[in-house]
């Protein structure tokens, strides 16, 4: 037993096996590192923070492939037998995972294309969110009341997408009716004058027009210009105000209704 054993240690598999243990090893050490350095590099530059976990992984994915193709070599294996199964199996398996392939040409077109940032609130296929994470197969976006949707970016680059934070201003647009009692003019200064807060643009100022006469109301359409992050708390502080000044100066917001007219 002895004797095979020490004919075993000094046997040439002996010392390919040895050796391809010490290159994994050393390979997963030096994979790690690279894979921090590599993330650092990511946060000093100026890619998109959604597009790191995509990069990451597809580098991990990589140099781990090498790694054991390096040791696969050192043990005596036919490595171009290896890569040319692995093509085979690849064909295989892109032809049955045609869904998560489109998904992952779709990142590297979305991260080509810049549609939109990380920390964009954008509307993509019907759902609106902030861009948290752009990974290999879905673009995460978290919707205004904190919830995570996952869209497969193959939809992403197939849809219409709606970017709200890509410019520097957005408009702010409410629609509100009146009643034919009471002077165009005084509606029109009162909704300017609710227009007018904190957060506020003032170039364009805001401004409020009429848009149309109903059966029983005066249409009107205030807008007014805030920066994209103060959206919605000016929206929001808007609308409660238009109601306020309203009843202060005494001008009735209608709804529908039918008068009729009794003969003697």
């Amino acid at each position: 037993m002895l004797v095979v054993l020490s004919q075993f240690l000094k046997s040439t598999l002996f010392k390919n096996l040895s050796a391809a243990v010490v290159i994994l090893v050393i390979g997963v050490l030096m994979i790690r590192v690279l894979m921090r350095l590599i993330e650092a590099s990511l946060n000093k530059s100026r890619l998109e923070k959604a597009a790191h976990s995509l990069i990451l992984s597809l580098s991990k994915a990589a140099m781990y492939i090498l790694l054991f193709l390096i040791a696969a070599s050192t043990l005596g294996i036919d490595v171009s037998s290896i890569v040319a199964l692995a093509s085979v199996l690849t064909l295989a398996l892109s032809l049955s995972l045609q869904n998560m392939v489109s998904n992952i040409i779709g990142g590297f077109t979305i991260l080509y294309t810049h549609p939109f940032h990380s920390g964009d609130y954008v509307e993509i296929a019907g759902q609106a969110g902030t861009v948290r994470e752009i990974n290999m197969t879905y673009t995460v976006l978290a919707t205004f009341d904190n919830r995570v949707v996952s869209i497969p970016n193959s939809a992403v680059v197939a849809a219409q997408i709606v970017n709200y934070t890509s410019a520097d201003s957005r408009r702010v647009e409410i629609d509100v009716s009146a009643s034919y009692n009471a002077p165009t003019q005084k509606v029109l200064d009162a909704l300017v004058q609710a227009g007018t807060v904190d957060n506020v643009l003032l170039e364009p100022a805001p401004a409020a027009v009429i848009t149309g006469y109903g059966d029983s109301a005066i249409s009107y359409n205030l807008r007014i210009w805030v920066k994209p992050a103060d959206y919605w708390d000016v929206y929001f502080l808007v609308m409660q105000r238009i109601k306020d000044i309203f009843d202060q100066q005494g001008i009735e917001m209608t709804y529908p209704h039918l008068n009729v007219h009794l003969d003697k």
